[in-house]
């Protein structure tokens, strides 16, 4: 019975649905060129909805974009505008109904171009 039990414990904790970024090449020779916590405050029954804008230099090129949601929530989080290859990134993040949002974003850049 407690074999049972702590199974069934082991799947609801391993049944976490969370909204995470992965772009471009964030490993393989980049280096990561600007890190921010993004967040935002839960209002009862509202989705929170917020727009998050980075611009590098022209010379440089985004080549990676990591954004993870810290809550591990159904939050959404789409590229509006830019991302990988332009020198700008635009975020549309939007929470669950009642909830916040905390992503801990990473643009990610060639290191030739630093």
């Amino acid at each position: 019975m407690k074999t049972i039990t702590i199974l069934a414990l082991v799947l609801v904790l391993c049944n976490v649905e969370a909204s995470h970024l992965l772009m471009g090449n964030i490993a393989d020779r980049v280096q990561l060129w600007h890190h921010e916590r993004v967040q935002y405050n839960a209002i009862p029954f509202v989705k929170r909805v917020k727009t998050w804008f980075l611009s590098v230099p022209e010379h440089k090129k985004i080549l990676g974009i990591q954004a993870l949601d810290m809550l591990q929530s159904k939050a959404s989080i789409n590229v509006t505008a830019g991302g990988v290859g332009h020198s700008f990134v635009n975020l549309r993040l939007k929470s669950e109904r009642g909830y916040g949002l905390d992503y801990d974003v990473g643009i990610y850049v060639n290191p030739d171009y630093l």
